[in-house]
């Protein structure tokens, strides 16, 4: 009888948690951040608000040996990507296979 009674308070645990999960879960993609950018969920879609590309490309392209090329291309793939990654350099991969897989005519990355 004691057992019967324990399972069935922990059968009520974890459907509270469960719930407590899923709840937190739809909190955070009514809203997430996207690297300087906010996702809002209207309806059943996800609305990107604009993102500073001029001044994000600006910081990205600061240390670049080619400063107006870089920015030039990155504009570019933020317009596309809506996404500049962190940093001067790397992190390519936060901003998704958007930014990653964009190439040149010379089959080369585009994005920096």
């Amino acid at each position: 009888m004691a057992l019967r009674g324990l399972l069935v308070v922990a059968a009520l645990l974890v459907c509270v948690n469960v719930e407590e999960v899923s709840s937190s879960l739809a909190t955070m993609e009514s809203q997430l951040t996207h690297f300087n950018q906010v996702v809002v969920q209207v309806g059943g879609r996800k609305l990107m608000q604009s993102i500073d590309c001029d001044g994000l490309c600006k910081v990205r392209c600061s240390q670049h040996s080619r400063p107006n090329v870089c920015t030039r291309a990155c504009g570019t793939c933020c317009s596309r990507c809506k996404c500049v990654p962190p940093g001067t350099s790397g992190n390519k991969e936060m901003c998704g296979s958007c930014y990653t897989d964009m190439k040149t005519h010379g089959n080369k990355p585009k994005c920096p």
